[in-house]
């Protein structure tokens, strides 16, 4: 028994020996692994716990497909040669982003002229939403279903600053495509580009989301005015910041996308509507991988203020900022190369009522952090004015939360009515937006009655005639307005193929203009 009991103790202690010794001279098991074999031994592991769930499901289209393509519709528009557009060339795709895409500017015609794109019904009443640059300055808007009826098309309101503009057509129960959530988009899951290009009328392409919330500084190029939020330039000498420069936060795509696509469809699997084709970029001004869509979820915003105000009623933080990286930290001496620096504060504004300070870097928005100007633009760019925004900026070494309410002028109701198609085009080459007279206004003229400009387009008739936001129309063609609906009959009640707006400018004095609308 003793025997046994030490044969048993010796080989115990020959093993923990053994086993001693080869943790001693143990070698890394990752050890002449090429990287691709220690990342599968590295995920064998440790699974991903993500909940991040597929939102494509079976790669099948034909669903989706059959959804959207009823809503999406043909866009044509005329310009008169006094209006012009850009460039003026056949499509306005092409004429905006012309340069920007390695193309040709051709020079501007004095024939009328006629352009092309796409739309997206969004109401069963008639809203179409496109882009701005199809149907700017338009005379004339044209809009064919996908049925084949052609209907004219009312131009509500514009929004230069996203490149998104309101239309709306007389009708009912059309099909309209759903609104998804651009929040929940995620890079790589796949969508379908809706849309007319080449005038090959309702084509469907596929592709992935390649990546979300690109500025690509192509919108407001012709302009130098600022936005909500300041520069996203850097500058040595930052000069006092201004307002309302535009709002980029592209979903990048490579779904094919061509001249005739713009104001077309973004959808997911599901057929929700995610974007609107805006702009490609591309060396021939053709389809090369690289197409952008401003996202819904800020389209909404901007579509519903056109559609209630006549104008976009945007609020403002108030800051200029330089958008940090490696290089511009070392210009700045700062340590943090991501986030936004503030350069200045406008006087008086939003950001200088909570507190922010020249050289505050800001790190966060609504607690997500910020790597690009367009992470702050979208966020504010959906809100108005009097909403509240939390801001997370770092200062002194140390972040420092604020509340922010933002500032902006408010507008009230616009119009909302259908008109004949015989007063379309008239309408649309007023190039203006209206609202009904609140009661200080009328107090303020002593009117009983009148409309307010809330908008003036590009090379319309109240640009043309110097007839600025905040003016008061009292009569067309010899008809009181007493609603914005009156507008509808005055317009077409012609003698000669003349027209005659009266009113009051906002200084308080008279005007009366005639012009020909022949």
């Amino acid at each position: 028994m003793r025997k046994v009991g030490l044969t048993l103790l010796t080989a115990f202690v020959g093993g923990a020996m053994a086993l001693g010794t080869y943790k001693v001279f143990e070698k890394d098991p990752q050890e002449g692994l090429t990287f691709e074999e220690r990342q599968k031994v590295y995920f064998a592991n440790n699974r991903p716990t993500s909940n991040v769930v597929s939102s494509a499901g079976d790669v099948d289209f034909t669903q989706a497909a059959a959804a959207v393509t009823p809503a999406v519709v043909y866009i044509r528009t005329t310009y008169s040669p006094q209006q012009g557009r850009s460039g003026g060339g056949n499509d306005p795709f092409e004429d905006m982003f012309g340069d920007f895409f390695g193309q040709r500017v051709q020079p501007q015609r004095a024939q009328p002229q006629r352009a092309s794109g796409s739309g997206v019904i969004i109401s069963t009443d008639g809203y179409i939403v496109t882009n701005n640059h199809v149907v700017a300055n338009a005379s004339k808007v044209e809009v064919t279903t996908n049925d084949h009826r052609t209907l004219q098309a009312k131009v509500i309101g514009t929004d230069p600053n996203t490149d998104l503009a309101l239309i709306k057509v007389t009708g009912t129960n059309l099909p309209i495509v759903k609104l998804g959530n651009s929040d929940d988009v995620r890079v790589g899951e796949w969508v379908l580009a809706v849309g007319n290009p080449f005038n090959l009328n309702s084509t469907v392409t596929a592709g992935i989301v390649s990546a979300k919330g690109r500025n690509i500084g192509i919108l407001g190029r012709e302009e130098e005015e600022q936005n909500p939020f300041g520069r996203s330039r850097y500058q040595q000498q930052p000069q006092q910041p201004r307002l309302n420069k535009a709002i980029e936060s592209f979903i990048q795509t490579d779904a094919a996308i061509n001249p005739g696509n713009s104001g077309g469809a973004l959808v997911n699997t599901k057929g929700e509507l995610i974007g609107i084709n805006s702009a490609i970029a591309s060396h021939t001004g053709s389809y090369e991988g690289y197409g952008f869509a401003v996202p819904v979820n800020l389209a909404k915003k901007v579509l519903n203020d056109l559609e209630k105000y006549g104008s976009v009623k945007r609020g403002y933080i108030g800051v200029s900022f330089t958008e940090l990286n490696p290089d511009v930290a070392t210009e700045l001496k700062t340590k943090t190369t991501n986030g936004l620096y503030v350069n200045e504060l406008v006087d008086g504004g939003a950001a200088e009522a909570a507190g922010l300070q020249k050289g505050d870097i800001i790190t966060k928005v609504e607690g997500n952090t910020v790597y690009e100007s367009s992470d702050l633009q979208e966020r504010v760019g959906r809100l108005q004015p009097g909403d509240k925004i939390r801001i997370t900026v770092l200062r002194a070494g140390a972040e420092k939360n604020f509340t922010i309410t933002l500032k902006g002028e408010p507008t009230a109701s616009t119009n909302k009515t259908a008109m004949s198609k015989s007063a379309e085009e008239l309408y649309n080459k007023l190039g203006a937006s209206f609202q009904p007279l609140t009661s200080a206004q009328k107090s303020k003229f002593r009117l009983n009655s009148g409309v307010v400009v809330t908008q003036v387009r590009r090379g319309g008739f109240f640009e043309n005639y110097d007839i600025p936001v905040g003016s008061i129309i009292t009569g067309i063609n010899g008809m009181a307005i007493n609603s914005v609906q009156d507008i509808d009959k005055a317009i077409t009640n012609l003698k000669n193929g003349q027209m005659v707006i009266e009113g009051y400018s906002s200084d308080g004095s008279r005007f009366r203009n005639s012009f020909d609308v022949r």
